[in-house]
């Protein structure tokens, strides 16, 4: 269905106090995309706030679900539904804990991994949506968790977290055809570009070199 409208939708906690946080990740990464290719403004609808534009071509819905994260279902839900969507039009961005910082993940269906998000989505719609899984890195221990996801991105964290906000932007394209793989590729790509190797030096003819020096 790629010539279905796209629905993306970046999980977070509303509010001012959580807008920093780990957890709201997926609200970031969304905000650059709205930025980065001219979204039109944001405005209140399906308990979320969405803003309509195009990527790649395609006509495009980004949505940041005002229900807090537990309930993200009930924003996302009533959007794709009305919209007349399938789930495979949609895509989620949120935080993963099971990924180190500053690494991504791609890929569509499967299982929630015990996020509270994708827990609500699925019951929603079914499994059969793109995720993208942006890692915030795990505290160690269970009972850390909670604080971990709501705690402030660190300065440290900045170094990586502004460049691969840039590169989800600039590769978010690809979800317009459906390309999870060209999407991950591209991130890849842009986050640690092939060095160029320089080019190996002309071999000089000694009896050349001579002559140069000589002035002939």
């Amino acid at each position: 269905m790629a010539d279905a409208p796209l629905l993306i939708a970046g999980l977070g906690n509303p509010g001012a106090q959580y807008a920093r946080n780990r957890h709201n990740v997926g609200f970031m990464a969304v905000d650059r995309i709205h930025d980065t290719y001219g979204f039109g403004p944001w405005r209140s609808k399906f308990q979320g706030e969405i803003a309509d534009g195009k990527l790649g071509g395609r006509r495009t819905t980004l949505i940041k679900p005002q229900t807090y994260m537990n309930e993200s279902g009930l924003s996302v839900g009533p959007a794709l539904r009305f919209l007349k969507l399938l789930p495979s039009c949609l895509v989620v961005l949120h935080d993963e804990i099971d990924l180190a910082a500053g690494k991504l993940k791609a890929k569509t269906g499967g299982g929630d991994a015990g996020h509270n998000g994708l827990r609500s989505i699925t019951a929603a719609l079914g499994p059969d949506y793109h995720r993208v899984r942006i890692g915030v890195g795990h505290p160690g221990g269970k009972d850390r968790v909670h604080g971990h996801v709501l705690a402030n991105f660190s300065k440290a964290d900045e170094e990586w977290l502004m460049p691969l906000l840039t590169a989800i932007a600039d590769a978010a394209p690809h979800f317009a055809d459906n390309d999870m793989v060209g999407f991950m590729n591209k991130v890849a790509l842009l986050l640690h570009p092939p060095e160029l190797k320089p080019k190996p030096a002309l071999k000089q003819n000694p009896k050349t070199i001579r002559n140069k020096a000589d002035g002939i």
